[in-house]
């Protein structure tokens, strides 16, 4: 039985045990784990360039093993998180151990990814070991660097941009893809012993951790959710001009994760910034709707304009 076939009843960590394997198959569990487990991902892969899918994936397995490691896995989650650093390590100076790594560190070989918005990655899981609140909002964005904006670095890499200019713009939107995951998901964060909402935000608006641990859904909460609502629409608005210096498919997915994180705002608002009793999220009618707006050429600031009609 081969690596992959086991793999389907496998965990990503007890794949560092199931030994080795070829770089095509360490390729197919990447892209098996992206469709498996990103509900999104089926958009993204047939919109993707055929030779760029793989690459994506292991960036994609990467990512989702560091969260999973963070959230997820049982036992001292810290020390887990050293020793997969410690493999992430060995792309760049011998041979990681972990399947996923095998592949990751072709693609680094091959887009020539430096490894600090890997490092990043990981001490932002690692902050969430040691931090379950954020006192000001530029705490939140220094998090955000880490969980959130190496992503969009990865993804330009890939698609042979390295200037600081794009990585600037693009950490605007992937800033604000994070804080609309982080106020979709209030209900959700606490559940897990975490808020995300800055605290000097809630004492500004005069809302409590205690009315927040019951579910309480007052004119306060409302005025502080449309207050982060609209930092996060501002940030999107900041990394709009992206999507004119890049060429090709790279743009389609840029203008589909702005459209799609700004709909998820819309959505936020649309239901009075309650987003603890009912978590907003889209339809399948309107993921594919997004989808056609960006395909017949729609610009990206009309269309933005447009969703506030």
């Amino acid at each position: 039985m081969t690596l992959l076939a086991r793999s389907a009843a496998v965990s990503p960590l007890a794949l560092w045990e199931q030994g080795a394997c070829s770089l095509e198959e360490a390729y197919a569990l990447c892209i098996r784990l992206a469709r498996t487990h990103y509900e999104n991902f089926t958009v993204g892969s047939w919109l993707l360039p055929r030779d760029k899918l793989p690459h994506v994936c292991a960036l994609y397995a990467f990512c989702r093993t560091v969260d999973d490691l963070g959230d997820e896995a049982s036992g001292d989650r810290l020390a887990l998180l050293d020793a997969w650093e410690a493999d992430l390590r060995l792309c760049y100076t011998g041979t990681p151990r972990h399947p996923y790594l095998k592949a990751l560190q072709a693609t680094i070989r091959a887009f020539d990814i430096p490894i600090t918005p890997f490092l990043k990655l990981i001490e932002a899981n690692r902050l969430d070991q040691r931090h379950s609140r954020w006192p000001t909002y530029q705490d939140l964005l220094f998090y955000c660097d880490h969980s959130a904006n190496p992503v969009g670095h990865l993804f330009l890499y890939l698609f042979g941009y390295r200037d600081q200019e794009r990585q600037r713009l693009a950490d605007a939107t992937c800033t604000a893809l994070q804080l609309t995951n982080f106020w979709q998901d209030v209900r959700r964060d606490w559940e897990k012993g975490r808020v995300y909402i800055p605290m000097e935000d809630m004492a500004r608006f005069g809302y409590t951790e205690e009315e927040l641990a019951r579910g309480v859904v007052n004119d306060a909460f409302r005025r502080l959710m449309a207050f982060e609502v609209e930092r996060a629409r501002a940030l999107f608005r900041q990394g709009l001009p992206l999507v004119e210096k890049v060429e090709g498919r790279v743009r389609l997915d840029i203008t589909l994760f702005t459209l799609g994180g700004m709909s998820i705002l819309d959505a936020i608002e649309r239901q009075g910034y309650d987003t603890l009793t009912r978590r907003p999220t889209l339809s399948k009618g309107r993921k594919a709707w997004l989808v056609v707006k960006t395909f017949v050429g729609m610009k990206l600031p009309r269309a933005v304009q447009g969703q506030r009609r």
